[in-house]
């Protein structure tokens, strides 16, 4: 079953509930990290043939069009790949639970006709990209680490989010950790001042994909499963340990697994040691109210995240590309529920 037939299957899934009389079915309603989407849609699927008196209606829209839904009320959850800051938790008002739900990498993908081989690209040869200091494809940069590959003589499109993205936290966060230069000029956050000349945003990680498959000579940072789905080329690596290693659910595991602990406060793994750690990796997270105001609708949020953070739900992950969250982890997500007062 393809990533994109399960996406249809749960458009027809919801519609399809949507006929139905109220006292047939509830639909929960989220929105957010388009990072999540295929996870979600995948799990929301399963979970929906399981209990047909609950459906799930996930907006993807980005981590922080999803926290802006959420604070707002207009959702009953929200989905970010960066915990709600002090300031957004302010903003909202009243105590918030965030829960780790998923795990996952972004890839660095390119559109380079004529080029077959998997590029090889050092950490910092990516921040320079993003700096706008490395301009063409034949910058002596990328051609000392590919070595045997004819680079053409093309500028760079550098492709980034323009919505307000957990993804771009996690790649700066990336980059903030490897380049100085990069912590000075632009920073970590969902949204950042991008200052590369060539810089082209688009919206969610599907319009990222779709720019940088549209665009000869385009860069850009994609979540992995976006990158399988539409076969895209992705480069090579070079790790915190020096080694060059491929995006794989088996590297982000690897690169969590330097990382025991994860909380609301202490979530980074982007850059982690270890010789087979992807450096661009992160958790994503679901944001729920601690008191909900229905206890109803609040006590159906709950017994869906129980399920999508302990065994059965996270068994969806590897069949869209995604890292089961570690058994510490799915523990620390399922204590967090029991936190909401129903």
């Amino acid at each position: 079953m393809t990533r994109s037939f399960i996406a249809r299957l749960l458009v027809v899934a919801v519609a399809a509930a949507m006929t139905l009389p109220a006292v047939a079915a509830t639909q929960l309603t989220g929105a957010g990290s388009t990072f999540d989407y295929p996870f979600f849609s995948k799990a929301f699927y399963t979970y929906s043939q399981k209990n047909p008196n609950v459906t799930v209606n996930y907006q993807s829209i980005g981590s922080g069009g999803g926290i802006q839904q959420f604070t707002a009320k207009t959702v009953d959850f929200g989905a970010t790949d960066v915990p709600m800051n002090p300031q957004e938790l302010a903003r909202a008002g009243q105590p918030v639970l965030q829960i780790p739900v998923t795990l996952g990498g972004a890839a660095i993908a390119y559109n380079l006709p004529g080029v077959t081989q998997q590029l090889r690209l050092t950490r910092q040869t990516v921040a320079d990209i993003y700096l706008g200091t490395i301009t063409k494809w034949n910058d002596p940069g990328i051609v000392k680490t590919n070595a045997g590959v004819k680079l053409p003589d093309m500028p760079i499109v550098v492709v980034h989010r323009s919505d307000g993205s957990g993804t771009s936290y996690i790649f700066t966060d990336f980059l903030s950790h490897v380049s100085p230069q990069w912590k000075a000029r632009g920073g970590t956050g969902k949204s950042v001042s991008w200052p590369a000349p060539s810089a082209v945003g688009a919206k969610g990680n599907e319009g990222v994909a779709g720019q940088i498959r549209s665009t000869p000579g385009a860069i850009g940072y994609v979540e992995l499963a976006y990158v399988i789905e539409n076969n895209m080329a992705n480069a090579l690596l070079q790790n915190r340990a020096g080694r060059w290693v491929a995006i794989t659910p088996e590297t982000v595991a690897a690169a969590a697994a330097t990382k025991p602990e994860v909380s609301a406060t202490n979530f980074s793994i982007v850059d982690a040691p270890g010789e087979n750690s992807w450096p661009i990796s992160g958790y994503s997270w679901i944001v729920i109210w601690k008191k909900p105001s229905d206890p109803v609708r609040g006590r159906l949020v709950h017994d869906v995240l129980a399920w999508l953070v302990g065994p059965e739900g996270q068994a969806n992950a590897k069949s869209v590309d995604y890292v089961p969250l570690p058994p510490n982890v799915q523990a620390t997500a399922l204590a967090t529920l029991r936190q909401m007062q129903l």
